[in-house]
């Protein structure tokens, strides 16, 4: 059994260990890194929380701490004018600090002092290399890098539903000046905390299944604690807008705080009404260069139809002297070509007409020749013929026996009995056949 003491009350022991914590002159005043955690400024005073984590973001020691208000003003000053931002929770920071030990609400640290440069150059290396990341990727340019369209006129915005900086956005809009109608849908997502990057994203991954349907993407905050711009470090997001396929403009609600996405989105601004007055700005310089060209092509339509009036004055002045003119020189065209084609028909047509005659004399020549001797044949053809006719035959003592109307040339084509007939040169003969000889 553990020996027993005399039991000390819980103020002894605070005290005691309030002893403890005065007599070491080293935490009377020394530097401390860690993380801030919940930091609230009430009366005055900053109350807030010093942590360490792990490897794998485990808190593995943790104290309050306290910033006075005689102190917090000037470091709250030099803090925001180092850095941009002012002091927040989820900050490292480097802090100069005394201990002390209440015996109501146990330790504690009074911050007399904060070194900005090393809260500045933890969150500047941390978005350096980033950045490197992007650009070793080959996407930090690729959103910055697309073109706009000249009228950017269907916009797909990314923002908190009932947010007052949507609904500051959608008044600019469609109250521009030059009653441009713009088509305009919210792809609601969560804009500041812990899930605002996923939330963000998943917005853009909706816009990207339609992008087809709009000609840029809005991604729009109204104004917050600056402490709320941590959401916008994020390398996924900063990824996801850089890999884009429409323009992205960011309007997030800050006049001089910077984040990572001002590295890879197209266009920045610093509040939601100034992304609407730029796409506004765009759309109205696209229709005063509509109504610059229709005015130059009214001028020119002017100018021309101005010069065919002055010259159909002038033609209207001329033509009728132009009809005679005209005519006259017809007249004189159509007498030359006349005498052209006589001449040219004389000496054309005599050469010819010579020509015809020589050969109309050589045909009569030539006919006459060719007749003579036609006929000449057909006379010897006629003496033949007569020679070797059936009367000249029979006239030489032949005669010709006929059966039935044609000529016998063989016996064996006779019958006794058969009545012939024998045609002599003068007269004829009937006869019967009463024997036939075939020798």
């Amino acid at each position: 059994m553990i020996e027993q003491r005399r039991a000390l009350t819980i103020s002894e022991i605070s005290r005691r260990i309030a002893q403890l914590v005065t007599v070491d002159e080293y935490l009377r005043g020394v530097w401390i890194v860690g993380e801030t955690v919940d930091v609230r400024v009430t009366g005055g005073n900053c109350y807030l929380t010093i942590c360490e984590k792990d490897a794998d973001g485990r808190v593995v020691a943790q104290v309050r701490a306290c910033i006075w208000q005689s102190a917090f003003r000037p470091i709250a000053q030099r803090f925001k004018a180092a850095t941009g931002q002012d002091l927040r929770g989820d900050m490292r920071i480097m802090a100069y600090v005394s201990t002390n030990y209440h015996p109501v609400y146990g330790l504690a640290l009074s911050v007399i002092d904060i070194n900005p440069a090393y809260t500045l150059g933890d969150a500047a290396q941390r978005r350096a290399r980033m950045v490197q990341r992007l650009k070793d990727e080959g996407i930090i340019d690729l959103n910055r890098s697309l073109s706009w369209p000249a009228a950017p006129m269907r916009v797909a915005i990314v923002s908190a539903r009932g947010a007052a900086g949507y609904g500051d956005f959608i008044k600019q809009m469609c109250e521009n000046k030059s009653r441009l109608r713009f088509a305009m849908r919210l792809f609601p997502a969560t804009m500041q905390g812990d899930k605002a990057p996923q939330s963000i994203i998943a917005a853009l991954q909706a816009i990207a299944q339609e992008a087809d349907k709009w000609d840029c993407v809005a991604i729009i905050r109204g104004g917050g604690a600056t402490g709320d711009l941590a959401a916008y470090e994020d390398y996924a997001l900063a990824a996801a807008i850089a890999r884009f396929p429409l323009p992205v403009i960011i309007g997030i609600g800050h006049d001089r705080d910077s984040t990572l996405l001002d590295y890879v989105a197209n266009l920045c601004v610093k509040t939601p009404t100034a992304a609407a007055e730029r796409l506004i700005g765009m759309g109205t310089q696209a229709l005063a260069a509509l109504d610059e060209r229709a005015q130059r092509i009214m001028l020119m339509l002017t100018d021309r139809l101005g010069a065919h009036h002055r010259q159909l004055d002038i033609i209207e002045g001329q033509l009728p002297v132009l009809a005679v003119s005209v005519a006259e020189r017809a007249r004189a065209a159509l007498d030359s070509a006349r005498m052209a084609l006589v001449g040219v028909a004389d000496r054309r047509l005599k050469p010819q007409a010579a020509m015809l005659d020589g050969l109309e004399a050589s045909m009569r020549q030539a006919s006459a020749f060719a007749v003579e001797r036609a006929r000449g044949r057909l006379d010897a053809i006629g003496s033949v013929l007569a020679a070797l006719s059936p009367e000249a035959t029979l006239r030489r003592g032949y005669s010709i026996t006929r059966l039935g109307g044609k000529a016998v040339r063989d016996a064996s084509a006779l019958a006794e009995g058969d009545m012939i007939e024998t045609v002599f040169a003068s007269g004829s003969a009937k006869s019967i056949i009463t024997k036939i000889n075939q020798e």
